[in-house]
């Protein structure tokens, strides 16, 4: 059965290591756009963030964002929300005071004010960069749970990769636990860890199912390529699932066809031969 829609994680896949998208990845998606196949990055990236990436890519494009919370088309129409209930987010955030200073709240918001954190520092070597990045969406409010005048779509913790393992474990073991769900990312390389705190159920894995049903795909019509613990559900859920070279470990024990890394354009590999024929 042909490839109908590609499903395509952004950091570590699409992306390479300098955070840029590889000529030979922009030609493939464009190929496979012409070709009449969609594709949907789907991403653990707030709208906003992944836009800057969609636009280097050709036009119209599926946005699955905020590891499945949201779908957007890259015109910023909205078409399907699963936000993360008040009362489940300040309970989180009653639970984790220990990882306070990694904490954000995370909200569906035209521009401002979509990032909260309770403390900025904005020399901090892992979130500085991101900081500066988005500083026209991050504010800071304290105590943090004033923020919560609206469901968020997220809490969301970062820090070295050991402090959110630690974080990891504190949520799974919370008597609560059945409240959320948890997407978790993991770059050993750059001691850097994020896990999301998203409402229960969701997942890019589970998203993109429901998406699929919307526009009528079956799963053997979907291919997926992602590196990261939170591309799991994704993977599983897709008839073509594909790691990449540069994947975590796990991923690569499960039995799924592998393509190059994200800095020899594994992407364009893994489309040029499964959804485009060309071998």
């Amino acid at each position: 059965m042909s490839v109908r829609l590609i499903a395509l994680d952004i950091d570590g896949t699409l992306l390479d290591s300098s955070f840029a998208v590889p000529e030979a990845n922009r030609l493939a998606i464009e190929a496979a756009v012409e070709q009449g196949i969609e594709v949907a990055l789907v991403t653990g990236r707030r709208f906003d963030f992944a836009l800057p990436i969609a636009r280097e890519l050709p036009s119209p494009l599926t946005m699955i964002v905020n590891n499945g919370a949201l779908v957007k088309s890259n015109d910023g129409t909205t078409h399907l929300r699963h936000l993360l209930p008040v009362e489940t987010a300040r309970g989180v955030l009653g639970l984790m005071r220990e990882f306070r200073k990694d904490a954000a709240v995370v909200f569906d918001r035209p521009k401002a004010d979509q990032v909260i954190y309770e403390e900025i520092d904005w020399e901090d070597p892992r979130r500085g960069p991101y900081l500066l990045r988005n500083i026209e969406f991050v504010s800071q409010v304290s105590p943090l749970e004033d923020c919560l005048t609206e469901d968020p779509i997220q809490v969301m913790y970062t820090g070295s990769v050991e402090a959110m393992r630690r974080a990891e474990a504190a949520l799974r073991a919370a008597p609560a636990a059945s409240s959320f769900a948890l997407a978790v990312t993991c770059y050993e390389s750059r001691d850097f860890g994020m896990v999301d705190v998203i409402r229960p159920g969701c997942s890019k894995g589970a998203t993109l199912s429901e998406w699929a049903a919307r526009r009528g795909f079956a799963r053997e019509e979907i291919m997926a390529i992602g590196d990261n613990f939170n591309d799991r559900e994704m993977l599983e859920f897709a008839g073509l699932p594909i790691v990449m070279g540069n994947s975590v470990q796990e991923l690569k024990t499960l039995g799924w066809r592998e393509t190059l890394s994200n800095d020899e354009a594994g992407v364009a590999a893994a489309i040029q031969e499964y959804a485009l024929g060309d071998v």
